[in-house]
C-alpha cells in the first residue's frame, strides 16, 4: 500500500482558516492572510443576498462614490449632562467641579463630557471648554465678576508694595497681617490698603500707628479709627463749623453787598 501525500491546499477556498491553522505564527501574518484572502476570495465570489454578484462590484458601482474622507480627530465617545451654574460660578459633572462665566448663574446649561476636554453650551452656543479631570476643582480666574477679578490681582505682593507707598505705620500692619496665614488674612490687608482712597494716605498711616500703639492693628479697628476721625488723638478732628444762611444773621447781613462794612 502506497502511502498517502499530503498535498498543499490551494489558496482559493471557502473559508479562510480551513486547515491553515498550522501555517500562521505571528498575528501580523495571519492579518496579512486575512486581508488578501478578503480582496482576492470573499469580495469576488457571487452573494445570493446581493443577488449572486460579488460585494466587490457591488461596492465599485454604488458605495465607492459615496465614501468620504475619515475626520481629522478621532471619533470619541462622550457623555451629556443638564447641570445648574452655582452662585459660585461652577457647575458639577461626575465628581468634578468646572467654571463657567458668572453671568450665567442660575441657568441651566448643556455639558459635553468628552475623554480630553469638557465642553459647556448655553442656548446652544459653546460658552466654555476645560480639559478633563476626574475629580477636584478645575476654575478659570477669567469667569469671575470684574470685581473678584481685582480681589484676586491684589496679591500679597502686591499689597505689601502698596503698602510701603503709603507709609511706615502702614507698611508694618501689612506686614504683621501677612506673617501668619497669608491667604487666610489677604482680605485684611487688602482693606487696610483700600482706605487711603477714600481717606487718603496721611491719615491712614497716622490710624495705623494708633492702632498699633493700641495692641490692634486690625482693619476693623483701623478703619473705625478714621470713621471717627481719632488718628491724631482721643477727640475728633476739628472741623470747621457750618455756615448759616444770610438770611438767619438779620437784614444787615442778608443785604450786606461785597465790600462793604457789616
Amino acid at each position: 500500500m502506497k502511502a498517502r501525500v499530503e498535498r498543499p491546499v490551494p489558496y482559493v477556498r471557502d473559508s479562510f482558516f480551513a486547515g491553515r491553522s498550522e501555517e500562521w505564527r505571528e498575528l501580523v501574518v495571519m492579518q496579512s492572510d486575512a486581508v488578501a484572502w478578503c480582496r482576492k476570495v470573499a469580495n469576488l465570489r457571487a452573494c445570493r443576498p446581493l443577488g449572486r454578484v460579488a460585494p466587490q462590484a457591488v461596492f465599485d458601482a454604488e458605495e465607492a462614490g459615496a465614501l468620504l474622507p475619515l475626520p481629522l480627530v478621532p471619533f470619541e465617545l462622550a457623555s451629556w449632562s443638564s447641570p445648574k451654574v452655582g452662585p459660585d460660578i461652577h457647575v458639577k459633572v461626575g465628581k468634578t467641579l468646572y467654571s463657567v462665566p458668572w453671568r450665567l448663574i442660575g441657568q441651566q446649561v448643556d455639558v459635553r463630557e468628552g475623554h480630553r476636554v469638557v465642553e459647556i453650551y448655553a442656548a446652544g452656543k459653546l460658552v466654555k471648554t476645560h480639559a478633563r479631570t476626574e475629580r477636584g476643582k478645575v476654575t478659570d480666574d477669567g469667569d469671575y465678576p470684574p470685581e473678584k477679578i481685582a480681589f484676586f490681582m491684589r496679591t500679597p505682593a502686591w499689597c505689601r508694595q502698596r503698602a510701603s507707598e503709603l507709609g511706615p505705620n502702614v507698611e508694618a500692619v501689612v506686614k504683621q497681617l501677612m506673617e501668619v496665614n497669608a491667604l487666610y488674612r489677604l482680605r485684611q490687608a487688602q482693606g487696610v490698603v483700600g482706605l487711603a482712597d477714600k481717606y487718603g494716605a496721611d491719615r491712614l498711616d497716622a490710624a495705623c500707628a494708633r492702632a498699633i500703639t493700641a495692641g490692634d492693628p486690625t482693619y476693623r479697628t483701623i478703619k473705625g479709627i478714621l470713621a471717627a476721625g481719632t488718628e491724631h488723638g482721643d477727640e475728633p478732628a476739628e472741623q470747621a463749623p457750618p455756615s448759616a444762611p444770610a438770611h438767619l444773621h438779620g437784614p444787615e447781613a442778608l443785604f450786606e453787598l461785597p465790600g462793604t462794612a457789616s
